[in-house]
């Protein structure tokens, strides 16, 4: 189960990406997002993937070229019935004058079913602070 929960990690990272008709497939119907970054409150009162694509959207086109990557070793705690816990630490940069602004965090994605029902999400905030 360690591949699926890699491959759903990968989705997961492909929807941040621009991708967001994953939202219907890998998203619960009714699921909680917690984002501790500051900033992030707009993420508080998101319960389905409609609205989470929808807000996906409006985030990428306030940061044009922001691109996130898998870093780091995943811990993968899945059930056969594709129910538990994924958690990794994932990297973003996005172009800004004079260079760019690399950002650290990680994403623990809790999946009944093989659908995500709750996330947990911290980063380096908006600035930037990178560690890989």
């Amino acid at each position: 189960m360690r591949a699926y929960g890699l491959e759903l990690f990968d989705r997961w990272t492909a929807m941040w990406n621009g991708e967001l008709e994953l939202a219907n497939r890998i998203m619960a119907p009714h699921f909680t997002l917690r984002y501790a970054q500051p900033g992030a409150e707009a993420y508080d009162s998101i319960h389905d993937p409609e609205t989470f694509a929808r807000q996906i959207a409006t985030f990428r086109a306030a940061a044009p070229g922001q691109r996130f990557e898998t870093q780091g070793e995943a811990v993968v705690e899945i059930d056969d019935r594709r129910t538990g816990i994924v958690a990794r630490p994932y990297g973003s940069r996005r172009p800004v004058a004079g260079g760019e602004i690399a950002v650290s965090g990680t994403d623990i994605l809790r999946v009944e079913e093989g659908l995500i029902v709750e996330v947990w999400s911290v980063s380096g905030g908006a600035q930037g602070r990178s560690y890989y």
